[in-house]
């Protein structure tokens, strides 16, 4: 049979269309031909293809005039994703292997010039497009992303080592020569995932910072953003590293979203399964490499802390456009990016915790050092955090220098895992009686869900007259009281629980 059809998976985003690789044997000049919107990585997949063809014994048609079409051929594709299929496929229009047996199987893998396979990025995504859709195959892969792409519940996930591994499978039947040394064999992946304390930092190293603890369990038990101003060295960054720590655990759902982004960019690894991601960007990242783009659009960093922690030091030294772009996934929890030829959307729901200076020599109000800004200098600095971006904040925090009497004879804080334990007690409180965190309450939902006192509900009132707040940090002062009543355990919300939320929204002066 001089005609294959193999199939496989192209990664747009989260999404992993399908793609049919279609191998054509002719009688003509011998050539090589690859067509189909293909990247130059899959171009390249020529000399790859032929070089592990021949130096795994079995036989390349050089005599014949090859052409594999990638349909569809308007989507692109990219990688080295498509050279085990483009294999097959030429191996089965020469009738090496069976390609009625190809059916009901999906390939995707790099070939070396050995022909052993090689990892390919966004495997787990593949596999999650398969359970999303129903499509019920089995999917050939490499060690290693087989072992992603085995993560998803019932999926049928097969790993081969090399060419010879596969092509053994899918032999013919009946008296066939049989390759020589053939690879280390077969099998179907199984991953048996094992719990395993979570290696978190612990929250008993940070001395002093009270305010700051409760600022932190606060924004960990109603998944609010935060931002931490204080001098140098006052322990912000020491605090953001912890922060992790308090949130609940993952459930299956959120491990396999992480865990795929993850795989697209190429940074999954089985021994942060189930832990939450946490991303800390140089200040010098740009717009793109925070949000995410290229050509087919690649996820940013808050794509990659999605259900995790997006920590943000020096925030006011940041590009202009890179923190603007923040202001759209911090309200949706998704980021979508348009290019001319392509349009992609990638899950953001993270949490910002964000660190910065008061002023420019960082010492602003210290008792340790003498500040030598001027208020405009002050003024300009804090100026580089635009209004709307800092009015989706939800706790704006102070972070006073911890004298050394403090430092050295404080004994140790509360531990990570007692102020999880609160957080979580707060964090279930509140899915049972709205199906869902404080933060993302919006609406009518808050209306409903809030039960503001009488007392509360005036207080509030005057309160955001007079300091002049937009709807939107009235309304993130509401969640965050919403939040401390869980804390609490009480089922209205309080006016000492707005008298709190409130102080939280008064560390910029400047803003």
């Amino acid at each position: 049979m001089s005609l294959s059809l193999v199939q496989s998976r192209a990664l747009l985003g989260l999404e992993a269309a399908a793609v049919t690789v279609e191998v054509h044997l002719a009688n003509g000049l011998p050539s090589f031909t690859l067509v189909g919107l293909a990247d130059v990585e899959v171009k390249e997949a020529r000399e790859r293809v032929r070089s592990a063809i021949q130096n795994s014994g079995l036989e390349f048609p050089n005599n014949k005039r090859i052409t594999v079409n990638l349909a569809p051929a308007d989507l692109p594709k990219d990688s080295g994703r498509f050279d085990l299929p483009i294999a097959l496929g030429i191996l089965a229009a020469s009738g090496q292997i069976d390609a009625a047996k190809l059916a009901g199987h999906e390939f995707a893998g790099e070939l070396s010039l050995s022909g052993e396979l090689r990892a390919v990025r966004g495997a787990l995504a593949m596999s999650l497009a398969l359970h999303a859709h129903h499509v019920v195959t089995q999917l050939v892969l490499p060690p290693g992303s087989a072992e992603e792409a085995a993560l998803v519940p019932d999926a049928q996930v097969y790993r081969a080592h090399h060419l010879l591994d596969v092509v053994q499978h899918f032999l013919p039947s009946g008296p066939e020569s049989v390759p020589a040394e053939p690879g280390p064999g077969w099998s179907r992946v199984n991953v048996a995932l094992q719990t395993q304390k979570t290696p978190y930092l612990d929250m008993a190293d940070v001395k002093g910072q009270v305010g700051a603890k409760r600022a932190l369990e606060i924004a960990a038990a109603g998944g609010h953003s935060l931002l931490l101003m204080g001098p140098p060295g006052a322990g912000k960054s020491m605090l953001a590293q912890r922060f992790a720590g308090l949130l609940p655990a993952m459930n299956t759902d959120e491990a396999l979203q992480s865990a795929a982004i993850a795989s697209l960019g190429g940074r999954f690894s089985l021994d942060l399964w189930g832990v939450r991601p946490t991303c800390h960007p140089h200040h010098t990242a740009s717009a793109v490499a925070l949000v995410g783009g290229g050509s087919p659009p690649r996820p940013g960093e808050i794509s990659m802390a999605h259900n995790g922690i997006l920590f943000l030091d020096e925030l006011p030294e940041f590009p202009r456009a890179a923190l603007e772009a923040l202001r759209e996934p911090l309200e949706t929890g998704r980021i979508t990016i348009s290019r001319a030829a392509r349009r992609s959307e990638f899950p953001a729901r993270f949490q910002l915790i964000a660190a910065m200076n008061p002023c420019p020599c960082g010492y602003l109000g210290s008792s340790q050092k003498n500040c030598r800004c001027t208020p405009d200098q002050v003024a300009r600095y804090q100026g580089k955090l635009s209004g709307p971006l800092v009015d989706r904040i939800d706790l704006h925090v102070e972070v006073p220098a911890v004298n050394t009497t403090e430092l050295m004879a404080a004994p140790p804080g509360e531990s990570t895992e007692d102020i999880r334990m609160r957080c979580a007690a707060a964090r279930e409180r509140s899915v049972a009686r709205q199906g869902m965190a404080n933060h993302a309450l919006q609406g009518q939902e808050l209306d409903k869900h809030v039960l503001l006192d009488d007392a509360a509900a005036k207080f509030l009132n005057v309160a955001a007259a007079r300091l002049g707040w937009s709807a939107r940090s009235t309304h993130r002062a509401l969640k965050v009281a919403r939040t401390i009543a869980d804390l609490a355990g009480t089922e209205h919300t309080q006016l000492t629980h707005v008298a709190e939320a409130m102080q939280y929204r008064r560390a910029l002066k400047a803003v």
